[in-house]
């Protein structure tokens, strides 16, 4: 495996830095390389290393094992209570997108009127069907616009202060005349001096551009209840987008999605899985123990005597536990019945001993049946004889000689 590249020369601090020296280093330079202001050939290449080397120190466990083993990964990943979500949002909103959100969301430039409220984040986490049955924490990392540390959100640096746009008056907007052939036309544009925020700061904050908030990787742990389905949302009120210079922050939304599972598949709070038994088993039946959803649990399991493949035998109160609630759903065993291939030669006989008096039993109760059906229409044709309605032949009467 290839070495990662050295992430503090590339941001240029040392490795002693703290949080907020990184952020500070890492801001400076992705304003200088972003696509939108640098227009050099090789600019997009060093923003995406730029990032890369953000996304890395500024989290703690990443940092811990780059330091360490040389690799943001470490020898075996982070464990399954941490999900790194820098890249999922939106189907791959990561750092890229937060940092043109945030040249393009704020009192800094832009042509059009400024969205001061933080806009809700949406992402999508996926959970093992043993951990949306017995509920879990997860802990997962993301970048967002987060409130500036250096101004408190404000947008205001060390005796700054937010004014009034004179321009404006607090409007956002302001009135353009113009005469046209048709006479004077008025219009309505966005004030270029605050941007359309109805605000402007005299000493803005050096960090976030007076904005009051920059892009940020934060860590956030979410509690997934027992029981929880696929599809259903998670919301953490204040950790979406945050709003400038301390506007209304979103919520980040998270949805919940279930792998899917080797052995169960599930149906509401109801599981199905399969079991096998040989022919033999399926005739007598059998008593087997399967590993439950929940862990160290195991399930019993009875199948029937003279069982028939795919029949599904019931077991109340071991399925997905009910959310909200004490009680679960049912587990289905469902039966596949597999041919019996390692009997021996004496196994055989005793099998077929027991075919054959099974066809003989069968061949006498035939026997016997047909015997009697001949006996009851032998009997019945009798009995048709003797009725009054057959007419026993007349012998002719000699004609008298006149």
């Amino acid at each position: 495996m290839a070495d990662s590249p050295d992430y503090y020369e590339i941001l240029g601090v040392d490795r002693d830095a703290d949080a907020k020296t990184i952020k500070r280093a890492f801001l400076k330079k992705a304003r200088t390389l972003h696509p939108d202001v640098n227009k050099a050939p090789d600019a997009e290449e060093k923003f995406k290393e730029v990032n890369e080397a953000y996304s890395v120190l500024s989290d703690e466990r990443k940092r811990a094992n780059y330091d360490r083993y040389g690799t943001p990964d470490g020898p075996g990943g982070f464990g399954s209570d941490y999900v790194d979500m820098s890249d999922i949002f939106g189907g791959g909103f990561g750092i890229n997108d937060i940092f043109d959100s945030f040249f393009g969301g704020g009192a800094a430039g832009g042509g059009r009127a400024a969205r001061t409220r933080g806009r809700d984040m949406g992402i999508t986490l996926q959970v093992t069907l043993e951990e949306a049955a017995a509920g879990c924490t997860k802990t997962i990392s993301y970048d967002r616009l987060a409130p500036c540390d250096d101004c408190n959100g404000t947008g205001a640096a060390e005796g700054g202060h937010a004014h009034i746009c004179e321009r404006c008056h607090g409007t956002g907007r302001v009135t353009q005349v113009q005469r046209t052939i048709f006479g004077q036309m008025q219009s309505q544009t966005v004030c270029p001096d605050c941007h359309g925020s109805g605000q402007v700061i005299d000493k803005p904050c050096e960090t976030c551009d007076g904005q009051g908030r920059t892009p940020s990787r934060e860590q956030v742990e979410v509690k997934i209840p027992a029981g929880v389905h696929a599809g259903q949302s998670l919301t953490i009120g204040g950790k979406g987008e945050a709003g400038v210079r301390g506007d209304h922050t979103g919520d980040l939304v998270v949805t919940i999605d279930i792998r899917k599972h080797e052995r169960f598949e599930r149906q509401g709070d109801d599981l199905f899985c399969k079991v096998e038994v040989d022919g033999l088993e399926a005739v007598v039946g059998k008593t087997i123990y399967v590993d439950g959803i929940l862990k160290d649990e195991k399930v019993k399991v009875e199948v029937p005597a003279g069982c028939a493949y795919g029949q599904q035998v019931r077991v109340t109160g071991h399925g997905m536990p009910r959310l909200g609630s004490g009680a679960r759903g049912s587990l289905y065993a469902v039966v596949e019945v597999k041919p019996v291939k390692d009997l021996n030669k004496e196994q055989l006989a005793m099998i077929q001993r027991v075919v054959d008096e099974r066809h003989g039993e069968d061949f006498v109760a035939e026997a016997e049946s047909e015997g009697a059906a001949e006996r009851t229409e032998a009997q019945e044709g009798t009995d048709d004889r003797k009725s009054p309605f057959h007419r026993k032949a007349r012998k002719p009467r000699p004609r008298k000689r006149k």
